[in-house]
């Protein structure tokens, strides 16, 4: 749960985008002298996500390893329900034969791929990522049927944020109640630069790796009361999603601080999120061996919740949590888990915007989430998203280069009967910043 690791949903989908696919059926025919490696391997693109060719003559050993054919099937899947069948090559461009940009057609819309080429002698693909889409005739409504027709539940919210009013441009289920994995790092973030604004704290403080968790792509494996600063633990926080990082900010700046903090920022259903679990606490409470606990975390109120964490937290550690038990499907997604409503996501983004914080601002940005291309028509993207099995959120506040103007994107879903793909919906939520853009 709660597991965004190095890669923010987004940013992984994309850097899976950077396909897989795979080589021919049938025999290939000599190149003209002329024609670069580069080249043969960009015209067999259409025939490559038409699944015409072999996915091991395609792809090299090092891309096969990074993205297993299963994996790029269920993509290539999403990305034909979303674009419609490859079409043609519209342009190939390359500098040196081995690496460059493509523009491939879709039925609905323009891909750029990055394309590179190995230099031995097979020429296979090292290197495939989907770095835009740019839509035909694409809409708001367009988006919103498709990411209604998802299983499960879903909601977002496209809005102008004009000081402190939300101007909504599209949105649905926007006040609904939504699992949002790793998103609620957000209210943590609020709450350290709130203490560092107050004087309580400041970004250069030093302070123990106090308390490890799974899923720290940033901390795995470091000794115990490592010496790190607030801004490196709050950078690690929010781009790689690092859990070990969550939780010593979380002891540190004290759960009733983040409580407060959450409440203050506008969030309209606060209960659901108190106690402010960390994320062991949330992993130990969802596994196998806290069978016994559950039950009564579960039907107690917050004061209840809250003695119960303090009565066991001896036992509530990342030494007791049964990872077997995350291996299937999603495990109370609708009531052991951090929640909040599209629009509680663009209050929470009104209020960390308000911060005027360089450093927040700049943590936000370091992963935003969708990769370059898409982020051409910002001057600023900051981002923050949240996954684990049955439960994908993503949200981003940007700056829009044309006019200065600031939006949030965010968008929620959930199913608990089954996992879901994030390759079904980051596509959507990437429309639906080039939409905002415009």
């Amino acid at each position: 749960m709660a597991r965004c690791g190095v890669k923010a949903v987004a940013a992984a989908v994309l850097a899976i985008l950077s396909p897989q696919v795979a080589t021919a059926q049938t025999p290939a025919t000599a190149a003209p002298a002329s024609q670069t490696a580069f080249d043969r391997r960009a015209a067999e693109l259409v025939d490559l996500f038409a699944g015409k060719i072999a996915y091991a003559d395609y792809f090299a050993p090092s891309f096969q390893a990074a993205v297993p054919e299963t994996q790029f099937k269920a993509i290539n899947a999403s990305l034909l329900a979303q674009y419609g069948k490859p079409l043609s090559v519209d342009r190939a461009t390359s500098d040196d034969g081995r690496s460059g940009t493509v523009l491939l057609r879709f039925e609905k819309s323009v891909a750029t791929i990055a394309l590179v080429v190995d230099g031995d002698a097979g020429a296979k693909v090292s290197g495939l990522r989907l770095t835009g889409f740019a839509m035909a005739d694409d809409s708001f409504a367009q988006v919103a049927a498709e990411i209604s027709a998802l299983p499960g539940a879903t909601g977002f919210l496209v809005a102008e944020l004009d000081g402190a009013a939300i101007k909504p441009l599209a949105a649905a289920n926007a006040d609904r109640q939504f699992a949002i994995g790793s998103t609620f790092k957000l209210y943590i973030l609020d709450e350290l630069t709130a203490q560092v604004a107050a004087g309580k704290r400041r970004w250069s403080d030093v302070v123990p790796l106090s308390h490890a968790s799974f899923s720290s792509a940033a901390t795995a494996n470091w000794p115990a009361n490592t010496p790190v600063t607030l801004q490196t633990l709050a950078n690690w926080m929010i781009s790689v999603s690092d859990n070990g990082a969550t939780d010593t900010l979380i002891h540190l700046l004290g759960r009733d601080a983040i409580e407060a903090r959450m409440k203050s920022a506008g969030h309209s259903d606060p209960s659901r999120n108190i106690p402010f679990l960390t994320t062991v606490e949330a992993f130990a409470l969802k596994g196998n061996n806290f069978a016994d606990l559950r039950p009564l975390f579960l039907k107690g109120d917050d004061g209840a919740q809250r003695k119960l964490i303090d009565a066991h937290r001896d036992r509530l550690t990342l030494g007791n949590v049964d990872g077997v038990s995350f291996g299937a499907g999603p495990r109370f997604i609708d009531s052991i888990e951090w929640f909040a409503s599209p629009n509680d996501i663009a209050r929470l983004m009104v209020d960390l915007r308000a911060r005027q914080s360089e450093t927040l601002l700049t943590a936000m940005a370091i992963n935003n989430g969708v990769g370059p291309n898409a982020a051409a028509d910002w001057n600023y993207l900051g981002y923050k998203g949240g996954s684990e099995n049955g439960v994908l959120s993503m949200s981003l506040l940007g700056e829009r280069k044309r006019d200065g103007k600031w939006f949030v994107v965010t968008a929620s879903w959930n199913n608990p009967d089954a996992n879901v793909g994030t390759e079904d919906l980051v596509g959507r939520v990437t429309r639906l910043l080039a939409l905002a853009a415009k």
